[in-house]
């Protein structure tokens, strides 16, 4: 999530700091140029224990339907692979490589012909196989002795893609959601001062004048973690509200179902009001990143869970790619997005929430089955039939404990996956193994009704609770699986391209995680002010 770093407290003088400093989110808009039919693409990031290659890589992606992708750099060796692949890529320049290129248009120029021209020149495996090059990652809050450097970087860039016939190929920069201040309601968004002038307004008559899109990262989820309940956890989820909880500008008298398009319309009326016209005018947004985590320190981070993210990704393409509903005040004009990220990088430092993020295990396991019918395949992990018992997560644990052992002993269970190194024993806590214990039996019942009851500690659930090579009764992946020596541990077969641990292509980011957050907490602060969110 650029330069992503999370954590954070709610507390008044972060909210004062808000006022004054750039707060990040990342949003992604239709193509790499802002044309055509939106679409939902993945950020692939590097931050993972046992490294897929590129190759494999390459054939998960096909295997997933997944045609468009985020890399935070060009590494050749993935391009190479992915020029088969049928995807095609947004590459990256990181932080540390600014300096060079916005110093130097020489540099500039010897960058594209190393990183672009192999993977995009006519005479090329795959000429369209380079959709856009993104120039840094969220600069003003990650790096902010580098602005100076990022706009003339960008075109020193620009100017070698035109010099080598690829004008095709927009360049730009993805930035934070927080240069907006006062984004809710949204007609009264505008940018961080201190930016608007210096930065933003050079660098928007740019992008306009290369038909280059504006890049920005955009996350629901910190508006909900930092909001203190003024935000609806079904607002920021796409999910129906009834009319009294939806959001209203009262400026405009729009009504917002959701936390998505108000952000992406505060960054309209920001544009605007810096007289630089964006989405079916010169200069289109594209959401660079966005997503919901699936695991979180559960009383620091409350919403982290699976059940969530799959609710907001799976809505969140449904939105995108079936819906194409655009906002209240771009109707038809849908943002295209990236969903940030493909696989969890469990390397990744800071709060637990940070290294899992993701939509699949390193091993090419889902982090949980989307719902995503009627999107052509992609990710085609649909879980609309399948249904899985869990322990409840608000269940006492002496409770989870007793009714796992009435699980695996009078309810006939095979526990024996949960055992000491078995395929099942990590995480090595009691409501994992109470979860494959009560799937287990629930299973084995047929998934009657009261299966999954277990004196109130069990829950019902359609987000695949299959983590790694444990793989649950009931799971789509379960055809893949064998049982090792007899033992009754569970293994998956593994092929180029499942049941892999997961190329990653990009480095760790920077400390961007307190300024993210700040800006939800003043989502929270102005709106109990206003109707906005009554």
């Amino acid at each position: 999530m650029g330069t992503r770093s999370r954590g954070g407290r709610s507390s008044l003088l972060l909210l004062l700091l808000c006022l004054h400093a750039s707060l990040r989110c990342l949003v992604s808009a239709a193509g790499g140029g802002g044309s055509g039919a939106p679409y939902v693409g993945v950020t692939i990031g590097t931050a993972v224990t046992n490294l897929l290659s590129p190759s494999d890589l390459a054939e998960f992606l096909r295997a997933e339907r997944i045609t468009h992708v985020r890399l935070y750099d060009a590494d050749p060796r993935l391009l190479s692979a992915l020029a088969s692949s049928g995807a095609t890529a947004i590459v990256g320049v990181p932080n540390d490589e600014l300096l060079a290129l916005g110093s130097s248009p020489a540099t500039a120029s010897a960058w594209v012909a190393r990183r672009v021209l192999p993977f995009a020149a006519a005479n090329s495996k795959n000429p369209g196989l380079i959709s856009a090059i993104a120039v840094g990652d969220e600069v003003p809050t990650a790096l902010p002795s580098a602005l100076p450097v990022l706009l003339p970087a960008i075109q020193s860039l620009a100017a070698a893609l035109a010099a080598a016939n690829l004008s095709s190929i927009p360049v730009s920069t993805p930035l934070p959601f927080s240069i907006v201040i006062d984004p809710f309601p949204p007609s009264q968004a505008y940018f961080n001062q201190s930016l608007a002038k210096s930065f933003l307004l050079p660098l928007l008559s740019h992008l306009a004048n290369t038909s280059a899109p504006l890049m920005l990262n955009l996350y629901p989820y910190y508006a909900l973690m930092q909001s203190g309940g003024v935000v609806p956890v079904d607002n920021a989820m796409f999910k129906p509200l009834p009319p009294s909880l939806e959001m209203v500008d009262p400026n405009t008298l729009l009504h917002y179902t959701n936390v998505f398009d108000a952000m992406l319309d505060a960054v309209y009326v920001a544009v605007k009001n810096l007289n630089v016209t964006t989405g079916g005018g010169a200069v289109p947004v594209l959401v660079t990143e966005t997503g919901w985590p699936s695991y979180g320190d559960r009383k620091l981070e409350p919403y982290a869970s699976r059940d969530n993210a799959n609710t907001y990704n799976s809505n969140l393409i449904k939105h995108v790619a079936t819906d194409k509903p655009g906002t209240p005040m771009r109707p038809g004009a849908q943002a295209s997005v990236y969903i940030y990220e493909l696989f969890n990088e469990d390397l990744r430092p800071g709060p637990v929430s940070e290294a899992n993020w993701g939509l699949f295990h390193g091993n090419g396991t889902p982090v949980y089955l989307l719902h995503v019918n009627g999107t052509d395949g992609f990710l085609g992990n649909d879980t609309t039939d399948r249904t899985f018992c869990i322990a409840a997560d608000d269940a006492d644990e002496k409770a989870v404990q007793a009714a796992m052992d009435w699980a695996c002993g009078p309810g006939r269970s095979d526990c024996t996956a949960i055992q000491p190194g078995e395929g099942c024993f990590q995480p090595n806590d009691v409501r994992s193994h109470a979860s494959f214990a009560f799937n287990t039996y629930y299973q084995s019942q047929g998934k009657a009704g009261g299966s999954c009851y277990f004196q109130g500690a069990g829950m019902v659930t359609t987000t695949d609770p299959s983590h790694d090579s444990c793989i649950f009764l009931g799971s789509k992946l379960y055809s893949n699986v064998t049982k090792s020596d007899g033992a009754g541990s569970t293994t998956t077969q593994t092929s180029d391209a499942k049941g892999f641990a997961i190329w990653r292509l990009r480095t760790g980011r920077e400390n961007g995680f307190l300024l993210r957050l700040l800006l939800s907490g003043m989502v929270a602060v102005i709106m109990t002010n206003s109707n906005f969110w009554t």
